[in-house]
């Protein structure tokens, strides 16, 4: 929510729900599993003595993904968020979401037609090849997620209405939650903006820094998302 709801409230916030579809909840936790995945089985690829099981990471990937995709696709194309005024967090959430679920879905299909190859030898110089070439929507990625945190920060997007439990606490302080998401985003972008070069020098600085980015990134989400089941139900009980 944002600030707009905020004001709404003053005159007691009433939301048509039909007419506002919300499901963010579930992209929030698949997206927060989705960096955690990322980050667990690129640690696992810079260990050598590792053994992947790569039906594992399909299984995981292919899930995850499915979700951010149906999620997001159909939030990018129908914007359901924008029925009572919150057209910008259909951009904000669907279209992200439907990015990272296709690069969880790609993976998945790689690794189940060539999952062999992650416990090569040469497994690191592989992989770093193979996923050169999408890196660089990766890297396009993080440039809109500096965006999308700028735009938090510049118009104070995120802050719930005090009709939502926990987060409306927050309602008089709108940039407590909208500094939270922001920086969420931040630290997606940091590591999607290192993503190119981490494969190009896999031992480097970067990786370590894309595995905390990330992996922070990932728990906020997964939690947030978590909280939110509840918060998102107790608003939707008190503006009916």
């Amino acid at each position: 929510m944002t600030h707009h709801a905020i004001l709404l409230a003053a005159s007691g916030l009433k939301i048509d729900w039909a007419r506002m579809p919300t499901y963010n909840t579930i992209m929030a936790v698949a997206a927060g599993v989705g960096l955690l995945l990322v980050v667990a089985l690129g640690r696992q690829l810079l260990a050598p003595e590792r053994i992947i099981t790569p039906d594992g990471w399909v299984l995981a990937f292919g899930a995850v993904g499915f979700i951010l995709v149906t999620t997001g696709l159909h939030m990018t194309l129908t914007w359901p968020l924008a029925g009572q005024g919150f057209p910008f967090d259909n951009v904000i959430f669907g279209e992200p979401a439907l990015a990272f679920g296709v690069f969880l879905l790609a993976a998945s299909f790689y690794l189940w037609k060539r999952g062999a190859e992650l416990n090569s030898a040469d497994r690191i110089v592989r992989t770093a090849r193979v996923a050169s070439p999408i890196s660089v929507f990766v890297f396009g990625l993080g440039l809109a997620c500096f965006g999308i945190a700028a735009a938090g920060w510049k118009y104070t997007l995120f802050a719930a209405p005090p009709e939502e439990p926990v987060s409306g606490e927050f309602a008089k302080w709108p940039m407590v939650e909208a500094s939270f998401m922001s920086g969420l985003y931040v630290l997606v972008g940091i590591g999607a903006l290192l993503f190119p070069f981490a494969l190009h020098w896999p031992k480097s600085w970067m990786a370590p820094v894309i595995g905390v980015v990330w992996g922070l990134a990932g728990l906020a989400f997964l939690f947030f998302g978590g909280l939110n089941y509840f918060t998102h139900i107790g608003l939707i009980v008190n503006t009916m």
